[in-house]
């Protein structure tokens, strides 16, 4: 098996991953209250050290590049470039929105129901999800995504034809998620969440298959384009969720 590893920060957690052959990974994933800056290297240092590897006995790096907190993929994608660079090795980017699905098809829950079809989203902040559709048969490896990850508000969002919702847009806006298509709560995950053996997962697939990039190519997905609303905006936002 290759050696990857695979770093994610685009959310509240910092979360690193490094794959060793045969045994199971090393991992380490921890929430952070002021961003992950302090955490990110020294891990990675402490994991390579462990495992007895220089960062240039790897075969790729693998990064979260969101959508996610805009701080955070910066700071992820950032450190991909750099070890990237001075270890002169491909990368692999992973939407996170992709990771959470293929951690989400590992889950006893979701192995006992075998949806065909479901839908991942995840609280984007400002009164709006990061969404996408995705479908799976168990005899394939991994979930097929349908179509380009969308940004909307919590009642936009297509459940038409999913049987199963997963991510943290479920606790954040909960039944605004469902205003135009219900699911049982036995057919919902509330708690799952991007993390680096989600994005060390999908890396493993795509480089296998020979798809990797340049560091030069490399690029954080925002979907959005703004990060923080107006007064105006809020206060818009505060009365409609009042009445």
């Amino acid at each position: 098996m290759k050696r990857i590893l695979a770093i994610d920060t685009s959310s509240a957690w910092c979360s690193v991953a490094l794959s060793l052959g045969e045994v199971e990974p090393a991992f380490r994933h921890q929430p952070v209250a002021a961003g992950a800056s302090q955490l990110l290297l020294p891990w990675i240092e402490e994991m390579l050290e462990a495992s007895k590897l220089a960062i240039t006995d790897l075969d790729a790096i693998a990064i979260g590049i969101g959508p996610g907190a805009f701080t955070g993929v910066r700071l992820g994608v950032a450190a991909a470039q750099g070890l990237a660079i001075a270890a002169n090795l491909p990368v692999i980017p992973v939407v996170s929105l992709d990771a959470i699905a293929m951690q989400l098809i590992a889950t006893p829950r979701f192995q006992e129901v075998q949806p065909s079809h479901f839908v991942v989203a995840i609280d984007a902040r400002m009164d709006e999800v990061y969404w996408a559709k995705y479908q799976y048969a168990s005899s394939d490896n991994e979930p097929q995504r349908l179509g380009e990850i969308h940004l909307s508000s919590p009642e936009a969002i297509d459940l038409e034809g999913a049987q199963y919702l997963a991510g943290s847009a479920i606790h954040a806006y909960g039944n605004r998620l469902f205003a135009h298509h219900h699911l049982p709560v036995e057919r919902l995950d509330a708690y799952i969440g991007v993390s680096a053996l989600g994005i060390l997962s999908c890396a493993v697939s795509s480089l296998s298959k020979g798809e990797h990039i340049s560091v030069q190519e490399l690029q954080p997905l925002y979907v959005r384009n703004k990060v923080a609303l107006t007064t105006q905006e809020r206060d818009l936002i505060f009365n409609q969720n009042s009445q």
